[in-house]
């Protein structure tokens, strides 16, 4: 997806980010994008301009027992350039018709809209996801492809871009999916200074598929496996291949491959492959080396090596990726 702003856009005005609220709300989900996009004390961030919006009127109750006070209504929708639904309450209730209108006028009208977790749900009643792909929590996906299927529903992945709509996966790939928003439209450098602050890694590998039975047992070999992960991402300018990673970790490469699809949810390549382009996304934007040298730096060997990565899953070259994300002197 191409970069719609930059970094050396902090000047202007604020980006108005609406977070729907509504009763019986999830705590964790509603403080998500709230503790994502709420940047005042962090120098060299992007402006924003976060609005809590009720979709309903009277007191509005969490699903932890305690209520919480909107300071804004669905009228905020209006001049938000982010929506973010950030789950709904129940499956089998559809969400009141005032806040599907907003939402239909807020895309309508170029909003990104995003729907965490069960907001998909909401998202799909508005309509929005008709005909495009989509994902939500790994739970409800029977009854979600059931009821909409329409929707092109990928249950295994921690969050679904489709342009001006985006949905993730259940609970904390909300965080994800939010640090996405950051990352497309802001640089890699702006979603890593928020991940640190809310101590997450900036972009995790993988998909739900790896937490629908159970999580990974810590084991020896998950040691194992984490210190060769970290000592790869370090050294991505040197070639890295299954064989080798296995023997890195002093492991047959049957083992190898099953812990490192339990941790990862794919496979050796996939995750090279998106450790690289991350890599070069950061020195994209924070160095003036050409071409040649970060191709050479993050492992793709070669220019056309890069620019044909970049523009197959950024739908961008790296030099237009470069002039959108350079930071202003």
């Amino acid at each position: 997806m191409p970069p719609i702003a930059s970094p050396s856009c902090h000047s202007l005005r604020p980006t108005v980010v609406a977070v729907v609220a509504f009763d019986q709300i999830s705590a964790f989900h509603l403080t998500v994008p709230c503790a994502v996009f709420e940047t005042r004390q962090m120098p060299g961030m992007p402006p924003f301009d976060l609005r809590v919006c009720a979709a309903e009127t009277g007191m509005l109750r969490t699903s932890a027992g305690f209520a919480v006070q909107a300071g804004y209504t669905l009228q905020a929708l209006a001049e938000a350039d982010i929506v973010v639904v950030p789950s709904w309450r129940d499956t089998g209730e559809a969400a009141p018709a005032a806040l599907l209108q907003a939402l239909r006028q807020a895309h309508a009208r170029g909003a990104l809209v995003v729907g965490l977790c069960l907001g998909a749900f909401v998202l799909a009643e508005a309509g929005l996801l008709d005909g495009r792909a989509a994902t939500t929590h790994w739970m409800w996906a029977d009854d979600f492809s059931a009821r909409y299927p329409q929707v092109q529903l990928d249950r295994d992945v921690l969050y679904v871009d489709a342009g001006d709509v985006v949905t993730s996966a259940g609970t904390v790939a909300g965080i994800d999916c939010c640090l996405h928003v950051l990352r497309r439209r802001w640089g890699a450098e702006v979603a890593n200074s928020v991940a640190r602050r809310l101590v997450v890694p900036p972009h995790r590998q993988g998909g739900q598929a790896q937490y629908v039975e159970q999580p990974v047992p810590a084991s020896v070999g998950a040691d194992r496996l984490s210190e060769v992960l970290a000592w790869v991402s370090a050294h991505l300018d040197r070639t890295h291949d299954l064989d080798s990673l296995a023997a890195r970790a002093a492991m047959s490469r049957r083992t190898f491959t099953r812990h490192f699809r339990q941790a990862t949810g794919g496979t050796v390549g996939q995750w090279l492959l998106a450790q690289r382009l991350a890599l070069a996304q950061r020195l994209l934007e924070t160095s003036t080396a050409p071409v040649e040298i970060i191709a050479t730096q993050a492992g793709f060997g070669t220019p056309l090596s890069l620019r044909q990565h970049f523009r197959r899953t950024l739908k961008v070259s790296p030099s237009a990726y470069r002039r959108e994300f350079r930071q202003s002197a």
